[in-house]
C-alpha cells in the first residue's frame, strides 16, 4: 500500500476535487521523503489541470494528521555521516511547503489530531486550514536540538504579542480555539463533518471563484459546529499577559530566566518551564536568532534561510544527540553541546547560519 493515496472526486458540474491522503497511520503519518516525492508531482499535475478546482489534504486514522518529519531516517543518516540525505530531505520538503503556500487553487487541510513539525509545515501552506476538537498543534523542536522550521520562521513571526517566540522556545501545544486566534487555522469543524464536507463540496457549482466556494462551504459547516467549541478553553489567550511579560526582555537569556522564575501550579506554565529547562540551550539561542533574522524576509527567503540552518544542524551533532535521547535510546538524558543558554558560544551559533553552497538548492523557488 502506498504511503500516500490519491483520489479524484467528481463534482456535480463535472469538475474534480483532488484528494491527497497521507497513509502511514502507524507512524502517525510522519512525513518521509517518499511521501514528499509522491505529493510534489501530483500537485504539479493538478495545478495545470483545468478540471481540478480544489485539493483536499488529509490523512488516514483519527490520531494524527501528521506528527512531524522523518526524524528516524534523519538520525540514521547523521549517525552514518551521510550529508546528502538531510540536504535532499529538507530541500524537497521545503519545496513542497512552498508549493502549498503559493498554489493557485484552494487547498483544504483537514488538520485533525496531532499536527506537529512537518505536519505544521504542510498545514500552514494550505489556503483553508481546518482544525477539530481533537487538534493538537505544536512545534516542539527545542526538545531535540532543532528549531521550528518548515516555514515556522514565517508563521511564528506573524503571531501577536510575542506568542510565536514563546511557542518556539517552549513547544507548548495549541488547541483548535487558540489555532484560530493565532491565525494557524481558518475554520473549526467537528470530526464527524469530514465526509459531509467533501460531499457538500462535490455538490457545489464551481465558477471562477473556487476559493470563495470553499470558504462559503466551510463557513456554513463551522456555524453548524459552533456549539462544540464555545466551551473550549484557549490556554494561549488565557496566558496572554504572561507570554508578553516573559518575551518582553532584551535577551533570550533574560526570557528564560523570567519564565523559570514564575511560581505556579498551572500545568501549562509548568510544561513550558520543563521544556525550556530540559531543551537544548543551543536551540533556544538558535530559535531566538532565527526569528529575528527572518522577521522581514519574504516567504522564499525564509525557506532558503531555513535550509541553510537545518542542514547545518545535521552536521553539528546537537540534533543527532537530541533525537537519540528522545526517540532512539529514549533515556531522556541528552548531552547538549552547551550546558546553559549563557554558555552558548556566539561564534558557534553564527557558524550555523553560514551558507553551504555556491548556488542555493532553492534558488529557483
Amino acid at each position: 500500500m502506498s504511503c500516500v493515496l490519491f483520489s479524484e472526486h467528481a463534482t456535480k458540474d463535472g469538475q474534480i476535487i483532488g484528494e491527497i491522503r497521507l497513509n502511514a497511520e502507524k507512524s502517525l503519518n510522519a512525513l518521509t521523503l517518499d511521501m514528499i516525492d509522491l505529493m510534489q508531482p501530483k500537485l504539479d499535475v493538478w495545478r495545470d489541470d483545468p478540471n481540478v478546482v480544489a485539493v483536499l489534504l488529509d490523512s488516514e486514522g483519527d490520531k494524527a494528521f501528521c506528527a512531524g518529519g522523518d526524524i528516524v531516517n534523519l538520525y540514521k543518516s547523521m549517525a552514518a555521516n551521510d550529508t546528502d540525505f538531510p540536504e535532499q530531505f529538507f530541500t524537497r520538503e521545503y519545496r513542497l511547503d512552498y508549493t502549498l503556500h503559493t498554489y493557485p487553487k484552494p487547498i483544504i487541510c483537514w488538520g485533525s489530531g496531532i499536527v506537529m513539525g512537518g505536519g505544521m509545515g504542510l498545514m500552514n501552506g494550505c489556503s483553508h486550514r481546518v482544525v477539530t476538537e481533537t487538534s493538537h498543534l505544536a512545534m516542539p523542536e527545542v526538545t531535540i536540538g532543532l528549531y521550528p522550521d518548515v516555514g515556522g520562521s514565517w508563521f511564528l513571526n506573524r503571531m501577536p504579542g510575542g506568542t510565536g517566540l514563546f511557542l518556539g522556545l517552549t513547544g507548548n501545544p495549541i488547541n483548535a480555539v487558540d489555532a484560530l486566534y493565532l491565525g494557524l487555522a481558518d475554520r473549526a469543524l467537528t470530526t464527524d463533518m469530514r465526509e459531509g464536507m467533501l460531499q457538500r463540496l462535490q455538490n457545489e457549482h464551481w465558477g471562477e471563484d473556487a476559493g470563495g466556494v470553499v470558504s462559503r462551504v466551510l463557513r456554513e459547516l463551522e456555524d453548524e459546529s459552533r456549539s462544540a467549541f464555545d466551551e473550549m478553553a484557549g490556554p494561549i489567550r488565557a496566558h496572554e499577559a504572561l507570554i508578553r511579560e516573559v518575551t518582553d526582555h532584551d535577551s533570550v537569556e533574560e526570557m528564560v530566566e523570567a519564565l523559570l522564575a514564575i511560581e505556579s501550579d498551572d500545568k501549562w506554565v509548568k510544561r513550558a518551564q520543563k521544556a525550556i529547562s530540559h531543551g537544548s540551550p543551543l536551540s533556544i539561542k538558535m530559535i531566538h536568532e532565527q526569528l529575528h533574522r527572518c522577521r522581514h524576509m519574504s516567504l522564499k527567503e525564509v525557506f532558503q534561510h531555513e535550509l541553510i540552518l537545518s542542514v547545518q544542524c545535521c552536521r553539528h551533532g546537537e540534533l543527532q544527540e537530541g533525537v537519540r535521547a528522545l526517540l532512539i535510546d529514549k533515556d531522556g538524558q541528552p548531552k547538549w553541546t552547551f550546558d546553559s543558554v549563557e554558555k552558548v558560544d556566539p561564534a558557534f551559533l553564527e557558524g550555523l547560519f553560514k551558507p553551504l553552497w555556491d548556488t542555493h538548492p532553492l534558488a529557483d523557488l
